[in-house]
């Protein structure tokens, strides 16, 4: 059977309440340890699975998520069936913010209430998964989902080979995307959330998927910032 392993990048040095979509910062050194671990608990498991690894690694094109990939690919490097290649997209990137990119959420808000032509920012507009801010390049958290899925569905996940295809990404949008593949249901959505760096594999049985390692995280706060 084909299986696929969703992964969110390690912590980083994340600017504080600032929606993560394109911050360019690394993980930190407590972030690449941990990432480490479970990079190694991972290998444990696939020693008595006897699940293989597809040899290139999808990320995205943050430095956090490929950092974070470079970890898995050296810690399980005896389980690829070739040598491991990154290969980084900007189609598993966390939900844009467009213009605002890297703007704190209060200067958003600020931004928002300078233009004449704009109405008030709904409540609780950061974990709206249909919202999507005005401005040139802004996504919603559903739509970030659908790229997410459209890069998903063209992996060898969807060919049964007993491989897995391991993918670094990031929470909201790996979620979304989730829900867009029919993984978990869209009032799923807002309760889970992901560890940084476990995977979590789904193995995709007659056009279902089984959840055959990991866990999600069940999210104390609703706030989808990455």
């Amino acid at each position: 059977m084909a299986a696929l392993a969703l992964i969110r990048h390690g912590e980083y040095q994340q600017l504080a309440n600032t929606p993560s979509a394109l911050q360019p910062f690394p993980l930190t050194l407590g972030g690449a340890e941990e990432v480490r671990n479970q990079a190694r608990q991972f290998g444990n498991w696939l020693s008595d699975s006897g699940y293989l690894l597809e040899p290139d690694i999808h990320c995205s094109t943050l430095l956090r998520a490929w950092q974070t990939a470079k970890i898995f690919s050296e810690e399980l490097a005896s389980f690829f069936v070739e040598q491991p290649q990154l290969r980084s997209f900007s189609s598993l990137c966390e939900r844009s913010v467009g213009a605002l990119a890297n703007l704190s959420v209060s200067e958003i808000e600020r931004i928002v209430e300078m233009d004449p032509r704009l109405p008030p920012l709904p409540r609780g507009w950061k974990s709206n998964s249909e919202f999507k801010l005005p401005f040139d390049g802004a996504e919603s958290l559903l739509e970030a989902g659908e790229r997410v899925a459209c890069h998903l569905r063209s992996l060898p996940v969807f060919k049964p080979n007993q491989r897995i295809q391991i993918v670094v990404g990031h929470g909201a949008s790996i979620r979304h995307a989730s829900y867009h593949l029919g993984v978990i249901q869209f009032g799923d959505i807002r309760r889970l959330s992901m560890f940084y760096g476990h995977p979590v594999v789904f193995e995709r049985v007659d056009q279902h998927w089984n959840r055959i390692y990991g866990n999600w995280k069940h999210r104390q706060n609703v706030d989808p910032i990455d």
